[in-house]
């Protein structure tokens, strides 16, 4: 058995480190919390990019010191029981896409979706935009990540 690992200083072998040993976070970090996903009041057409929050915090907040990773979107409920979702997450003014994720709005209630994000800088605002085969489609979801401290 290995005890007692180090995580390497630098490079490839830190990020590796990160990716398998590392404390999840939650968005929102609150029972109460929503993460509402909505799509363009027209089918299958992007939604414009905006600021990830629950309503009164934002995922940005929550990397305002550490560069982080999205590891998860666990979709809650949706709108439409039998339409096809797809989010993207991006981060800062160029809006650099770092995570994918495609669901169908079926009738088991939750969906896990693991995201292999690339790294958000620190300090950047996080976005996502979605489409959905039914106007102004709607998601329940929240968020796991963690954090390169």
């Amino acid at each position: 058995m290995i005890k007692n690992i180090r995580m390497p200083s630098s490079g490839m072998l830190r990020d590796i480190y990160y990716e398998f040993f590392h404390v999840t976070f939650l968005f929102p970090d609150d029972t109460d919390g929503i993460l509402l996903l909505t799509a363009k009041d027209a089918a299958n057409e992007w939604s414009d990019w905006v600021e990830i929050t629950d309503g009164s915090t934002t995922l940005s907040s929550k990397l305002t010191t550490s560069d982080g990773h999205i590891t998860y979107l666990i979709v809650e409920t949706v709108s439409a029981n039998d339409k096809v979702y797809i989010v993207e997450l991006a981060y800062g003014d160029d809006k650099t896409i770092v995570g994918r994720a495609r669901f169908y709005g079926g009738s088991v209630p939750k969906q896990s979706q693991k995201m292999y994000s690339d790294v958000i800088p620190a300090g950047e605002t996080v976005y996502y935009r979605m489409k959905c085969e039914q106007a102004s489609g709607t998601a329940e979801a929240h968020l796991r990540y963690h954090l390169h401290t």
